[in-house]
């Protein structure tokens, strides 16, 4: 059986004709209160009707049609803009024939209800494809455990950063097409009229890609606490930024600016040196690689920015430009900056690149080594590398890809 395709429907004002007195009929009008919709209800008039669904049809929430359901009804009592056709069927007490949701028959149904977690805007949704509920609700109870609170209001947070960026930047936009109004009255010819180098439609792909950014890449619970203020801040941030061509390149030269490259070992909090877990409370920029784990991140402050390597397939070199590059604007700007590497700086992480880099530039890094794998993991394991009378030395081998050797023998 193909997977499901999952959707999320805009059920506002939407007819949805549930069958069946039950109690799952009565979840069924309640979830389509919730999001919505307008539930009829389908049962003989000498149903017996759970207490629930009772009490929403006194109150006047859910409509109760005294009588069996007929397959006209599929037709006749949907909405008039979509020429009657009810929008969703919830068939609760068992049923056949063309229709959409029937209780444990996933076979009759062309869709099937989620387990869903929500949060304000956010929702999240489980489905077993019809196969057990109660699995799907015990799937979504313990992925909604494992998120920190309050993360529906980090959405609606981002959701108005999202559209500011988008007013600001249409702002910036249309003043700037005046300006060029402007500039070419009176010309009688376009042909010769200087052309920018980037167009409105790569800006608004920079802009995604920094908003991306955050959604992407900031730990979940950093998320989940962001502020007003945070958004505010990180808004003067962006538009900073966008308007660094204007600003002075030299304005920054002689900040006392100050970098460490530090190793965060295997990934767990309590295995980072002292100097590390210091150097990350002091940072006011933070730059780090993917794979450092989120209980890592979670330890830089509030107040500092974090920026993540965008390293996938094909992209990794250029990444790491934009990572020194963000390094070297906060050095001139006077920032504290920590560059978190997985592991330790100079195995595997372009360490002894990025210190060059940053010395060539005026700014003498400090390196901060992060215990290897190579000792930790047969720590983890119970393995003692040395052992009197048994093993008093250690081999490490490193292998590398075959990109890495060839680059080497060449």
């Amino acid at each position: 059986m193909a997977p499901a395709l999952l959707t999320a429907v805009d059920s506002a004002s939407h007819i949805h004709l549930i069958i069946g007195s039950n109690p799952l009929a009565a979840a069924r009008c309640t979830r389509s209160l919730e999001v919505g919709a307008r539930p009829l209800l389908l049962a003989p008039e000498d149903a017996t009707l759970h207490y629930g669904l009772a009490k929403r049809i006194e109150d006047g929430q859910v409509q109760w049609l005294k009588r069996n359901f007929r397959n006209e009804d599929l037709t006749t009592l949907g909405r008039e803009e979509v020429d009657h056709v009810v929008d969703a069927v919830f068939v609760t007490a068992g049923g056949k024939g063309n229709l959409i949701n029937v209780t444990d028959a996933p076979n009759l149904s062309s869709f099937t209800l989620l387990s869903t977690h929500s949060d304000g805007p956010l929702q999240i949704g489980v489905t077993t494809s019809g196969k057990g509920c109660k699995l799907s609700a015990r799937i979504r109870r313990e992925i909604a455990s494992s998120l920190p609170a309050h993360l529906g209001d980090a959405v609606e947070r981002l959701g108005t950063m999202r559209r500011r960026i988008w007013e600001e930047d249409h702002a910036a936009e249309l003043s700037q097409d005046l300006e060029v109004e402007e500039e070419d009255a009176g010309q009688t010819a376009t042909f010769n009229k200087l052309i920018n180098s980037e167009s409105a439609e790569i800006a608004r792909g920079r802009r995604m890609r920094w908003l991306s950014q955050i959604c992407e890449y900031w730990p979940l619970r950093r998320l989940a606490t962001i502020s007003d203020a945070d958004v505010e801040a990180v808004l003067h941030d962006y538009a900073s930024s966008r308007l660094k061509q204007k600003a002075d390149p030299e304005q920054f030269i002689g900040a006392a600016g100050r970098i460490a490259l530090v190793g965060s070992g295997p990934g767990h909090p309590d295995l980072l040196t002292q100097a590390a877990h210091k150097a990350i409370l002091s940072a006011d920029l933070v730059l780090a690689d993917k794979l450092v784990p989120s209980a890592i991140l979670d330890l830089v402050p509030r107040r500092a920015t974090v920026h993540i390597a965008r390293k996938f397939p094909g992209n990794a070199d250029k990444a790491q430009e934009e990572l020194l590059e963000w390094g070297l604007e906060g050095l001139k700007a006077g920032k504290r900056v920590v560059r978190i590497k997985q592991g330790d700086p100079y195995i595997y992480g372009r360490g002894g690149e990025e210190f060059l880099f940053f010395r060539s530039h005026g700014y003498l890094p400090t390196v901060l080594p992060g215990i290897t794998s190579a000792l930790s993991a047969p720590l983890f394991a119970d393995i003692p590398l040395t052992h009197r009378g048994v093993a008093d030395q250690n081999t490490y081998v490193l292998l590398l890809k075959k990109k890495a050797v060839a680059r080497l023998a060449y």
